[in-house]
């Protein structure tokens, strides 16, 4: 079986895969890896083991040495730089009247590739662009551009609950989240009280959703009648957190029970 180590680029970044290649490390090491735009530096987060083959889809690439310290001493230098870089950048775009935005700049560890992401409404034609990127900053640029929760993402901020916003502490991807998860939570479908500060559906909504569908499962919707220990009663709403719900009984008074004491009314013969 092939062995791979895992490693992230960032904080809260996907997980990649590669082949150790006989580099002994270990969790919390940083590593100068092969990529697809050459040798970069990366955090291991999960120490080398042995994985059967169907669960690696293609040639691993491999970690080169652990990150000595001029390694890191010069990643931090260009990481100084980007903020510069950006800002630069901006004003290429301005110049060459390109309607799209720059919204971050990331250097690899050696300064031999530079990314710029931006975000733009449609396609953008950004040939020129580029050709004159290369020549200003004397290296590899990329071009990339992202959507509203990578924009997020990488520019971070506070979420409608007082905390880091979720894909910059600890999402690595983003799960598809629709209203339909808002409204099995009774939220209000106000956009405006369900949305992040990217302008999408809060990620959040999905971290519940199974338990409220799997406790309202349990029962019919509100208005219906079920059964509880007090006899007959229609079930007013459904407290799913606590798997509980309110019930008014036949003779008027409004009584709370755990979901598991409440039956649906038998049917007739």
């Amino acid at each position: 079986m092939p062995e791979i180590v895992s490693v992230r680029f960032k904080s809260a970044g996907p997980v990649y895969y590669f082949d150790p290649a006989g580099v002994e490390c270990k969790i919390g090491d940083l590593v100068i890896l092969e990529t697809a735009r050459g040798q970069s530096m990366g955090k291991v987060i999960a120490a080398p083991r042995q994985v059967p083959d169907n669960e690696i889809q293609e040639p691993l690439k491999p970690v080169v040495r652990k990150a000595a310290p001029e390694d890191i001493s010069k990643a931090k230098e260009f990481k100084s730089k980007e903020k510069e870089a950006l800002t630069k950048c901006a004003e290429i775009i301005l110049k060459h009247e390109i309607s799209m935005k720059p919204v971050g700049a990331e250097y690899n560890f050696d300064g031999s590739h530079l990314t710029i992401y931006f975000s733009a409404e449609e396609k953008v034609d950004f040939r020129t662009l580029l050709k004159e990127l290369g020549s200003v900053f004397k290296t590899r640029v990329e071009l990339r551009q992202i959507g509203a929760r990578d924009v997020a993402k990488l520019l971070g901020g506070t979420g409608r609950c007082g905390q880091p916003l979720c894909c910059t502490t600890h999402l690595s991807k983003f799960d598809p989240i629709s209203v339909r998860m808002a409204r099995d939570q009774d939220l209000p479908l106000n956009p405006a009280m369900i949305s992040g500060l990217c302008g999408k559906l809060l990620c959040c909504l999905k971290y519940e959703h199974d338990q409220y569908v799997a406790v309202k499962s349990k029962l019919p919707g509100a208005g219906k009648m079920v059964v509880t220990p007090q006899g007959p009663a229609k079930l007013l709403k459904i407290n799913t957190i606590k798997e509980s719900a309110s019930v008014q009984l036949e003779n008027g008074v409004i009584m709370e029970f755990p979901v598991s004491q409440l039956k649906p009314p038998e049917k007739k013969g």
